[in-house]
């Protein structure tokens, strides 16, 4: 049997990984700009969460949620107390796109309305709704197509008012700061007109912060540079440090009842002691703190390199543009100056995704390669 032949690969095996250096089975050691699209949070094989991660599975790695499981309990404790909501409930799953399925059902259950409202350029998952709501149509199957989804240009809130006043409109759903689409966000002025209007007309706001949550934005959620409150926050990515980890977080209006929302493996004793784990390093480390620190760095550490003609996005989930497509210049920094960064549907921009670990000397070495590669592409 072969692979299904979905994803183009670089020929690039890695075999062991630390902190932001993946080491390939030839022992090229690569340094990772990129996190495998953000995932990596608190950075590869970090000791404390390796060892939390082997003790659990000597003690038990799964069972249904039809037991008690005190790990759940504390995760959501450590997740509240971190994020400053402990006001809303955490129902668990097992990936972005599962978190942003059971946010757009939990609304539709709580106003029982359909529509849905996103922004151009989104990117929400691959699975039913989700990817209704994601603005790509080469990646929505006719099955998915039967959503009701109104897309709308970013930051007019006169458009978003009209479409709410029609009163069919279940929930609108936006990302913290667009990954895929380009690192654009909204501003503060719109972020906070969009809660106001979505109270005023019963619809449910829906934060996606699958990549620009846990910390990854300088707080820990971007949209808490708005000073706003979303209905529901949807979370995965950097959650798991690589483990396969999902969740909502759901504000108080809302009322659970058995049966609603369910899962198989969301909030396993793994997935949950990973989830712990993560915490608890974000905090002891103060991983935050080095975000902003880091973030201030590179802006005036970037300001060399005079090809690059904008740095969209906050934190360390970043994009930095040029005047033409990077395809060649990052595929020459994976095989030439063993750096990896990622791509957006923007053709013109960089994605930087570090760990939340990275240090200053690490945007050294990639300032350094980032002119020696445009200076060699000339």
């Amino acid at each position: 049997m072969n692979l299904f032949d979905v994803y183009p690969l670089y020929n690039i095996t890695p075999v062991k990984a630390l902190d932001c250096t993946i080491t390939d089975e030839k022992g090229v050691e690569y340094l990772d700009l990129y996190g495998g699209h953000g995932v990596i949070s608190i950075g590869h094989t970090q000791p404390d969460y390796v060892a939390k991660l082997k003790n659990q599975l000597d003690n038990i790695g799964f069972y249904s949620n039809a037991i008690q499981n005190p790990l759940q309990v504390e995760l959501a404790e450590k997740l509240g107390k971190l994020s400053g909501l402990e006001d809303y409930t955490l129902f668990l799953c097992s990936s972005g796109a599962e978190a942003n399925e059971n946010a757009l059902k939990l609304a539709s259950f709580h106003n029982n309305k359909s529509r849905v409202i996103a922004f151009d350029n989104s990117f929400h998952g691959r699975t039913s709704a989700a990817v209704a709501v994601t603005d790509n149509k080469k990646i929505v199957a006719p099955i998915n197509a039967q959503q009701i989804v109104t897309f709308l240009p970013l930051n007019n809130i006169e458009l978003v008012e009209n479409e709410l006043k029609k009163g069919d409109v279940s929930s609108v759903i936006i990302e913290g700061i667009q990954g895929v689409g380009g690192l654009d966000q909204g501003t503060t002025e719109f972020f906070q007109a969009l809660e106001k209007i979505c109270e005023a007309y019963d619809a449910v706001l829906i934060l996606d912060e699958v990549q620009s949550g846990y910390g990854r934005s300088g707080k820990f959620f971007a949209h808490q540079h708005h000073n706003i409150k979303a209905d529901i926050i949807c979370l995965a990515k950097g959650m798991g440090n690589g483990f396969p980890i999902g969740g909502i977080l759901i504000s108080p209006k809302f009322t659970a009842s058995y049966g609603l929302l369910g899962t198989t493996f969301g909030g396993n004793h793994l997935a949950c002691a990973a989830g712990i784990a993560v915490l608890d390093v974000i905090e002891s480390q103060k991983l935050m703190d080095n975000v902003n620190d880091v973030y201030a760095y590179f802006l005036e550490a970037i300001k060399q390199v005079p090809e690059v003609i904008k740095v969209k996005g906050k934190g360390l989930m970043l994009g930095v543009e040029f005047d033409f497509d990077v395809s060649t210049l990052r595929k020459k920094m994976i095989i030439d100056k063993h750096i990896f960064t990622g791509n957006a549907n923007n053709k013109n921009l960089l994605r930087i995704l570090p760990p939340l670990t990275i240090k200053k000397e690490v945007i050294d070495t990639f300032i350094i390669a980032l002119k020696e590669t445009l200076a060699e592409l000339k």
